[in-house]
């Protein structure tokens, strides 16, 4: 029997778990503080952009090589570097003066911000032999992670409106000095034993593989097909085959392939890979709110709110009951419940359904919040404990990927039935009505209409809501079908894995 965790542990478990919430807020807050940091800083469209991007390209971009690094020189080591980065980027950050500084400071809080999701989750996986306290300790962590990313916009408003942009950045200061402070102290050490430097070679690769393929995927979802973008995807995509054909044939790869033997690994990634593809869901409920309902982006975001409470409540009982329940049944159960809250979203209209789509949205986020909550044991809990650092980098990049495509997919999805339903409703007699049809995106073809005198202007508007609702309701119903989808896929992989804590007293289970 495994020795049951002493309150060191769980206080150093409190001191990483409040940078994993950090992490994530910052990848979200600046939805609402843009317009106002590009006002002050007098920044033009593609700068805008980037402030907003270049935090989360370089974060998914360096977790697979920090990863590796926490494994070979130490995890609370590497967390502590990058702790200390990260506190000097948002100080940087927050009395930024030009755009262009600002850029940096942001590439270089998510390069720092990469370094906390491997190290902290290869840290739980040493802290916590007790497979029950383990499983309970990354639901924890997985709710914080993912609760970060929904409360970042309410954070941000309450900043914005009672301080300056610049209170967004200074936030995370003293987290990161906090935990600077007690990691040596709470935290214990951790290096693989006799494993040699991470190949270089390995490291470009991964880097330049991640970043275009996932700024190519982000530029067609905001703009189309355009040559660029899609060159970028398709090099990101040549130069991942090319790592993994190199992986293969290293003593000492950055990532080792034979973790895809396990199941409880494979199947946890793909898993959540699949979920994450459905995010799209967010940012179409996100702008309905905004866009139909007429709702300010902090009202839209407090909507939101209840969808939030319920997956993280999800993720903090989803280790209890796994406790009694198999994993499989439990996931699988809870993705059914999410792919029925989906099909609720075909409810929501533009006059009525409202109360459909906050319930809907509520069970999409809570039906997924058992595969989030347990991921993390069983891809981390279930990888040597030499590799744990680097499985956790490839469960955390995989989702981001996957967000990141199914915005692209999922998101043109949705473009595809809007421009349908808007070709449909425009009259042929419409003056400039060929204007109007090229108006690929709610906001310019409102825009548009509003030049037009009152009654037709109205009618248009409906016309653009309407059409929205057609492309929100065709994302949410291949959401469903890929929840569905994923819940068979759980259930057939995961079947034979016994409850948590029955497996053994070190292991995830293995099926």
């Amino acid at each position: 029997m495994q020795p049951k965790a002493g309150m060191r542990a769980w206080l150093g478990f409190g001191a990483l778990a409040l940078p994993a919430l950090l992490v994530s807020v910052d990848v979200s807050v600046m939805i609402l503080a843009l317009p106002h940091i590009g006002t002050d800083l007098d920044a033009n469209s593609v700068e805008q952009l980037w402030i907003m991007d270049i935090y989360g390209f370089m974060l998914s971009g360096f977790l697979i090589t920090m990863g590796a690094w926490g494994d070979r020189i130490g995890r609370r080591k590497l967390l502590m570097l990058g702790s200390a980065g990260f506190c000097a980027a948002s100080l940087a950050a927050a009395f930024a003066r030009s755009p262009e500084m600002l850029i940096a400071s942001r590439a270089l809080m998510g390069i720092s911000g990469a370094t906390v999701a491997p190290s902290s989750m290869a840290l739980i996986r040493n802290m916590f032999h007790d497979h029950k306290e383990r499983s309970l300790a990354f639901g924890i962590w997985m709710a914080c992670t993912m609760g970060g990313m929904a409360l970042g916009p309410v954070a941000g408003g309450l900043l914005l409106e009672h301080f300056g942009w610049s209170a967004i950045f200074l936030m995370g200061v003293p987290i990161m000095a906090l935990l600077l402070i007690t990691a040596p102290v709470l935290l214990p050490e951790f290096r693989a034993p006799d494993t040699a430097r991470p190949d270089s070679a390995s490291i470009v690769l991964s880097l330049t593989a991640i970043l275009s393929a996932i700024y190519g995927l982000k530029e067609l979802a905001a703009g189309g097909s355009h040559p660029v973008p899609f060159l970028a995807a398709l090099a990101g995509a040549f130069l991942a085959a090319i790592f993994l054909h190199r992986q293969r044939r290293l003593r000492d790869p950055l990532v080792d392939l034979r973790l895809f033997h396990n199941a409880s690994f494979s199947t946890a990634l793909g898993g959540m890979f699949g979920i994450t593809l459905t995010g799209a869901i967010m940012l179409s409920i996100a702008q309905y709110l905004q866009l139909v309902q007429g709702f300010s982006p902090f009202r839209a975001a407090l909507w939101m709110l209840p969808s939030v409470i319920a997956s993280m409540a999800g993720m903090l009982l989803s280790p209890l009951i796994a406790r009694r329940l198999r994993p499989a049944y439990l996931i699988a159960g809870g993705l059914i419940i999410s792919g029925a809250g989906c099909l609720m979203l075909l409810e929501a209209g533009v006059e009525t359904g409202f109360a459909a789509l906050v319930a809907g949205y509520v069970l999409f986020n809570l039906g997924t919040s058992p595969l989030v909550s347990l991921s993390g044991d069983l891809a981390v809990g279930s990888a040597p404990r030499d590799r744990a650092g680097a499985a956790a980098a490839m469960l955390q990049t995989s989702g981001e990927f996957a967000f990141a495509l199914g915005i692209a997919v999922l998101g043109s999805l949705g473009s595809f039935a809007y421009r349908r339903s808007v070709a449909a409703s425009v009259p042929a007699d419409q003056p400039d009505s060929g204007i109007l049809l090229a108006a690929d995106n709610p906001a310019g073809f409102i825009s548009e209409a509003e030049n037009r005198s009152g009654g037709v202007s109205l009618d248009l508007m409906d016309v653009a809501y309407r059409a929205f609702a057609s492309g929100m309701h065709a994302v949410a119903l291949a959401s469903g079908v890929i929840l569905f989808g994923v819940a068979l896929l759980i259930a057939m992989k995961l079947r034979r894995l016994p409850p948590v804590g029955t497996a053994g007293p070190d292991g995830a289970g293995h099926p």
